[in-house]
């Protein structure tokens, strides 16, 4: 619950809002995700109606900080940022970003699009496809 209530902070009901994102941490049980944490848009992220722009450095320093606090057992799971339209769907831009993750990490990845009314896009890595998940636990 806490990772939606953090991205659902930040989900574009107005014209004025710029997408925001941040990365999914948490744990690997098998082919199971438990998505545990979500970050927050940093300073250096940039973020427009349209685009948003994750600054790695920081982003990675809060994944570092849980996966040692953790005994290295939190990993980085994937990423999350929100689109302005009701129903969110992935653009090129996050069909390509996402291909160059998975081209990096042999793991699974989520990534999630968070929509205006909190209306969720979710899909799972299968190799460097991004396949859209159907069924979702909260």
């Amino acid at each position: 619950a806490e990772p939606l209530e953090l991205m659902d902070r930040y989900w574009q009901d107005s014209v004025g809002k710029p997408e925001s994102g941040g990365i999914l941490l948490g744990y690997r049980r098998g082919d199971h995700l438990h998505v545990t944490i979500a970050s927050a848009p940093q300073k250096a992220d940039r973020g427009w109606r349209y685009q948003f722009v994750r600054s790695a450095r920081h982003h990675q320093e809060i994944a570092l900080r849980h996966w040692y606090a953790s005994d290295q057992k939190i990993d980085y799971l994937g990423e999350w940022h929100t689109h302005p339209e009701c129903q969110p769907n992935p653009s090129a831009t996050d069909l390509s970003e996402w291909r160059k993750i998975c081209r990096q990490r042999e793991a699974r990845m989520v990534f999630v699009i968070m929509g205006w009314g909190g209306e969720l896009w979710t899909g799972v890595s299968k190799g460097v496809i991004v396949e859209r998940c159907t069924a979702i636990s909260f």
